[in-house]
């Protein structure tokens, strides 16, 4: 899969002849990624070791291997006294270099020691393994070749864009000139000068990671909190039509998405400006094309948006910490190919800094950007076209260039603010900026044309604003290092609610900690990502024909079983599976089994689906028919019901099944087709015991508004009264007919007064995602005083058009 860190594509030199050298196990000079988790940092290099914990995670990531950093010992047998010197001296010129020397000294003991790498050669033995892995990758696979060291993307260190990476590297010898520059790129004078400054003076450990690429439709970086404003409530997505080097790079401004942590919601659409694309070229490499005319509006939609929020925060959830995330997007299967650590996050805040912008003391500023990273700082503009013109750069200047690179580092260091013509947020200038505390503006378009050398300039790396002149308060803040919010704490005493409050989950991993939290039970359990770990990549009707049935219903029963457990004996609901037919063609086969849709959002899912072919969703009954003989309290939810036939079609299956014949099994519908709201008598009659409004899919469906459209954010409200008016009539005839109600969705926890018109519609009780838990129990508890107090009182309620005016 394509990776978004590329630097460049073929390598540039031929390798040495390969050398025998003294015998190793195959096992420990390579690696496929699901034999490494996160414990094998010292093997496999931060990139790779967080690579394999993310496949054994479950997470999408390409298929490949790691040449682990034996090899690259391995290769260093007979000259490692002679580097260790080399590297030494490299060291020593990189520190006189901070201290004002010149670049000469640097870059001539960097090409020395680049030099001895590759005279060094590669061992036979190296070579012979990574030549059977390759094979074991396909015929002649397009690979993605990238540095991975020792000591890379740790919490403290994230080395953004240092060492070498190649894409759309083909054939086996390519792969292994590939590799021997990886090992060279090592001790380039950006990485010897970035070890220097954080006191790394031993001879690094590189391994090498190796992944299968396919076209990138789409690639960019997701960061699980804001990267300027430490904001944990906040993600960023970042996103740019091809590869993602693009957006690394800075060589252009992305598109960027600002998302509500809670839902995840999309808030903000901020358009960039790119005019080409870095796609593969035919036989191998990378070529650049420009941005086509289908390619002029958004680059990711609403759905895309927060798909890739939803995976990005379910990988922080991982790791613990948040995360900075490469992601791709190919013929709409999404694919992670990095994630590290935030290694320049301020601490936790709700807003920017009270004072931290200029705008009340001059109107207008002379340039807008991006605000990459905060402080402030007022200088003299140097304007450099080249890393190699960076000794004209007098210490305390503001850098303007058309873009940075990690070459350029070494200015950046000595500059007092940086500005640039293009890139975004998390592009790798933004990425050194913050590890650095040197307020950054990037993406201002024209900073290079606008402003002058000896210009005097403010930047405001908290806004994105350039401003003429000197202004108060302008010192360059100190950064702080990187922290982890703390949790919220709990309330030492838990509002009781005559309104159930539920939990919504999606992995078995959570389920102990959520479990802990005040709820009367999981109201949705997903099965999407339960179902990628059984299925392992795999389309199930590929996975039945080749015998394989009981091993996802064991599989599949193991993971709701330990949610269940967690929660017992409350009650869990289990929806099922309601992946998209384009998402299905994502799986390993799926071409063979799905059809091309042209709007899969209403197209082949849901209940239908079963009815059309009941093979896998017959396996899902037979996993729930397991858990149940332990957790009893597990029920079944069936999604996108359309009509009465459908479901009736399908709740036979059900009958039919093991599942179906237990007793106490209660059988939920979820009411996200406006149709429910006639058909729900007919669904009770038919055996349903409960029902769930979907909010999401039903606002989508009521106002025919595509939530996958970013253009359309502003239309999408589950408080217009179209569907507050469907969502009344489900929780009345729920009411009348003695079933209970649920909502299950993002509605309550983004907007907790939506919860108040629930509560006075009756509703039996609300599933919102973990982190908005108290906050919807403190509503519910509110709203529910209101209502009584109004009661007693004899208070008359409701507006004149039918809308509450907290919806307005």
């Amino acid at each position: 899969m394509t990776d978004t860190t590329t630097s460049s594509s073929q390598p540039p030199s031929p390798r040495p002849p390969t050398h025998d050298a003294p015998t190793t196990t195959a096992s420990e000079l390579v690696a496929r990624l699901d034999a490494l988790r996160s414990a094998d940092v010292d093997r496999a290099g931060g990139k790779g070791a967080n690579l394999g914990e993310m496949v054994g995670a479950g997470f999408p990531v390409p298929g490949g291997f790691v040449v682990l950093a034996a090899s690259f010992r391995r290769a260093l047998v007979a000259t490692r006294a002679a580097v260790v010197d080399l590297n030494d001296a490299a060291l020593e010129a990189a520190r006189e270099r901070a201290s004002g020397a010149t670049e000469d000294l640097l870059a001539a003991a960097c090409s020395r020691l680049q030099a001895s790498i590759r005279e060094a050669g590669m061992p036979e033995e190296v070579a012979r393994g990574i030549r059977d892995e390759y094979a074991r990758l396909g015929p002649d696979a397009s690979v993605a070749v990238r540095s991975s060291a020792v000591g890379e993307d740790s919490a403290d260190t994230s080395y953004a864009g240092m060492n070498a990476t190649f894409t759309n590297v083909r054939g086996a010898e390519a792969l292994l000139d590939a590799v021997m520059e990886c090992w060279a790129s090592a001790f380039t004078p950006r990485v010897v000068a970035y070890r220097a400054e954080h006191g790394s003076s031993d001879l690094p450990d590189i391994a090498v990671v190796v992944q299968l690429m396919a076209p990138a439709d789409k690639a960019g970086v997701a960061f699980t909190a804001d990267p300027v404003t430490g904001r944990r409530d906040r993600l960023m997505v970042e996103a740019a039509w091809g590869q993602g080097e693009v957006v690394v790079s800075g060589r252009t401004e992305p598109d960027t998405y600002v998302l509500d942590a809670d839902g995840p919601r999309l808030l903000e659409v901020h358009r960039g400006a790119q005019s080409a694309k870095i796609v593969a070229a035919p036989g191998g490499g990378d070529r650049v094309l420009p941005v086509g005319e289908g390619e002029a509006g958004p680059v990711l939609s609403r759905e895309e948006a927060e798909r890739i929020a939803a995976l990005v925060l379910r990988v922080q959830e991982h790791y613990g910490c948040p995360q900075d995330v490469e992601w791709v997007l190919t013929e709409g299967v999404l694919s992670l190919v990095q994630t590290r650590p935030i290694t320049t996050l301020a601490p936790a805040e709700s807003s920017a800094p009270a004072g931290s912008g200029l705008a009340g003391e001059q109107s207008e500023p002379l340039l807008h950007g991006l605000a990459a990273s905060p402080g402030q700082a007022t200088g003299r503009v140097r304007i450099l076209l080249s890393p190699a013109d960076g000794v004209q750069l007098v210490d305390g200047e503001v850098l303007v260039a058309p873009l940075t690179n990690p070459d350029w580092m070494p200015a950046v260091r000595r500059a007092a603010a940086l500005i640039t013509d293009t890139g975004g947020v998390t592009c790798h200038a933004a990425i050194v900026a913050r590890e650095l505390g040197v307020p950054a503006v990037v993406g201002t378009r024209s900073g290079t044309r606008t402003l002058t050398d000896g210009d005097v300039v403010t930047v405001d790396g908290n806004t994105g604003r350039i401003w003429a002149g000197q202004h108060g308060g302008t010192a360059p803040a100190p950064r702080a290092s990187a922290t982890t919010a703390p949790a919220a704490a709990s309330p030492a005493v838990v509002e009781l609610t005559g309104t159930g409050v539920h939990v919504n989950l999606a992995d078995a991993a959570q389920a102990t900690a959520v479990a802990e939290l005040p709820v009367d039970g999981v109201g949705l359990l997903r099965a999407e990502l339960l179902l990628t770990r059984a299925l392992r990549g795999q389309h199930p009707s590929a996975l039945i024909a080749a015998g394989e049935s009981e091993r996802v219903v064991a599989d599949l029963a193991a993971s709701i079983g330990a949610i269940a457990g967690a929660f017992a004996p409350r009650p869990v609901t289990y929806r099922t599976a309601d992946l998209r037919s384009n998402e299905f063609r994502g799986l390993t086969g799926g071409q063979e089994y799905e059809p091309v849709e042209d709007n899969p959002m209403i197209g082949y899912r849901g209940c239908y689906r079963y009815v059309h072919d009941p093979s896998f969703f017959n396996l899902e009954l037979a996993a729930l028919a397991r858990v149940r003989e332990e957790f009893p309290g597990v029920a079944l939810m069936i999604p996108f019901v359309r009509t009465k036939w459908e479901l009736e079609a399908c709740l036979t299956l059900v009958d039919a099944s093991p599942l179906g014949r237990q007793r106490g099994l209660r059988r939920w519908v979820m009411a996200e087709v406006p149709s429910v709201a006639y058909w729900l008598p007919e669904y009770i009659g038919l055996g349903v015991d409960g029902v769930s409004i979907g909010s999401n899919d039903l606002t989508q469906l009521v106002l025919g508004v595509d939530r996958d459209s970013a253009d359309l954010a502003e239309l999408f409200d589950e408080a217009d009264p179209a569907v507050l008016a469907v969502i009344d009539s489900v929780i009345a005839t729920a009411r009348r007919m003695g079933i209970p109600s649920s909502l299950c969705g993002q509605a309550p926890s983004r907007r907790p007064a939506f919860v108040e018109h629930l509560v006075r519609a009756g509703i039996t009780s609300v599933s919102v995602e973990p982190a908005a838990v108290p906050a919807t129990r403190h509503a519910l508890a509110a709203a529910e005083r209101r209502v009584l107090l109004e009661a007693a009182h004899g208070a008359a309620s409701g507006s004149g058009d039918g809308r509450p005016a907290w919806s307005r």
